[in-house]
């Protein structure tokens, strides 16, 4: 059980939390794209977009659905961008409305579920930049096994996006806590109780294989 552990750590999860050079890089492409710089923005894009995908991924658990709330993400960040602080970390206020993108989604999936009808949805439209021009989804490092990944979909959603904006996308507690809507202390906990069932889930199908 502690070699899983120490291989979940280890190998699976990389943290994805920069060091002060890299939110301020991060907080300048985002001030550019706030001026209206368009090279700014496919920068930033390519530097957020990757994580934020990750994160939603671990949320609903489908990669479509993820891309789909990655693009509406980046599309009300731009209604909102007068709202950013200037020189401020973007990530946390990025993930708190992808957070909220993905909450919004998983309640319309469970009301969907709940009505019991089979209805045709509307069609698929092409995804675009916030400039109009199309965009291909983003290619995603995967950075966790199907196994863990397997494991990690089983947790109560509350411990799940704890520990994944904790553990995996190396955010704070008082981030976390921010982003989720809860407090720092709530976070911790739940991080702490998805690990310890985790820590459990990945020993015994390790044991059993």
């Amino acid at each position: 059980m502690v070699t899983a552990t120490a291989e979940w750590y280890g190998r699976e999860i990389v943290a994805a939390r920069g060091d002060g050079d890299e939110i301020a890089e991060v907080a300048a492409l985002m001030g550019r794209y706030c001026d209206g710089e368009e090279a700014a923005f496919h920068a930033l894009y390519a530097r957020v977009a990757p994580r934020l995908l990750g994160y939603l991924r671990g949320l609903v658990r489908d990669r479509a659905t993820a891309d789909d709330l990655l693009q509406l993400t980046f599309l009300k960040a731009h209604e909102a961008r007068a709202a950013y602080v200037r020189g401020a970390d973007p990530l946390p206020w990025l993930y708190t409305i992808a957070h909220r993108t993905a909450l919004d989604e998983l309640r319309r999936q469970g009301r969907a579920r709940a009505r019991f009808v089979d209805e045709p949805g509307p069609a698929d439209e092409p995804r675009a930049t916030l400039d109009g021009a199309a965009e291909a989804a983003p290619v995603v490092e995967e950075r966790l096994s199907e196994e863990t990944a397997a494991a990690l979909a089983t947790l109560p959603e509350s411990q799940r996006e704890a520990l994944l904006l904790t553990h995996v996308h190396g955010r704070s507690h008082a981030e976390a806590a921010e982003i989720a809507g809860t407090t720092p202390g709530a976070i911790k906990l739940r991080a702490h109780r998805a690990y310890v069932t985790l820590r459990k889930l990945l020993g015994a199908r390790k044991e059993s294989a």
